[in-house]
């Protein structure tokens, strides 16, 4: 139960902050889109399925079309569990979301291998914190952590992110120092070159042919 309870605990958006924001949406995302992360290590596609997850699939629609997960490091890595990231590397972008909270979506399929999630820390506290299963794991179901996409392409390089700092950044300091801290402390950490949001099979097969 100890182990159970620090994997949860793993998955806390940590704030600082008490009084919870609820945000409303403005704009709905498509009911099915892709987006190319483009990685230092590789890149990867999610799917993502907004009858699983409305809430999420909005929020990440916005935060994707922002460009706020550019530059954004995997800061927790957890082999055989999963690895989180999506606090930005600009403290004062970061201020702008970190209590920019969203209702909780009914949790409509398992937090199996290779599906993507929002972090949470209660009852409606998702903003921006996201993480990839890297397992099957259904403890989470019944916590309220609520899945909203798959990745679709490129499993082996989320398998091959860094992890070697585990747990260690500090999301306290990740959110008031940002990539100054990360990179200081922990330089070697996987991180994001670029989020797009693809917006048709010819598009995507223009950026495969960029990266290569």
């Amino acid at each position: 139960m100890k182990t159970v309870a620090r994997l949860l605990f793993a998955l806390s958006v940590v704030t600082g902050f008490s009084t919870p924001i609820v945000a409303d949406e403005a704009e709905q995302a498509p009911e099915t889109y892709k987006v190319l992360f483009e990685t230092s290590g590789g890149d990867f596609t999610v799917e993502v399925h907004r009858e699983w997850s409305p809430n999420g699939a909005d929020r990440f629609h916005k935060l994707v079309e922002s460009g706020f997960y550019d530059e954004c490091r995997f800061f927790r890595v957890v082999p055989g569990f999963m690895v989180q990231w999506g606090i930005n590397g600009d403290p004062e972008i970061q201020q702008n979301w970190v209590d920019a909270k969203i209702k909780d979506d009914r949790v409509t399929k398992s937090n199996k291998r290779g599906l993507i999630t929002f972090a949470t820390s209660g009852k409606n506290s998702r903003t921006s914190q996201v993480f990839i299963n890297y397992k099957d794991n259904a403890f989470l179901d019944g916590q309220g952590f609520s899945p909203f996409g798959e990745i679709v392409e490129g499993m082996d390089v989320v398998d091959a992110i860094n992890s070697q700092y585990g747990e260690k950044p500090d999301q306290g300091l990740v959110q008031t120092k940002g990539n100054e801290y990360l990179n200081k402390s922990f330089p070697t950490l996987t991180y994001i070159k670029k989020a797009t949001v693809v917006k048709d099979e010819a598009d995507a097969k223009a950026k495969d042919e960029k990266s290569k």
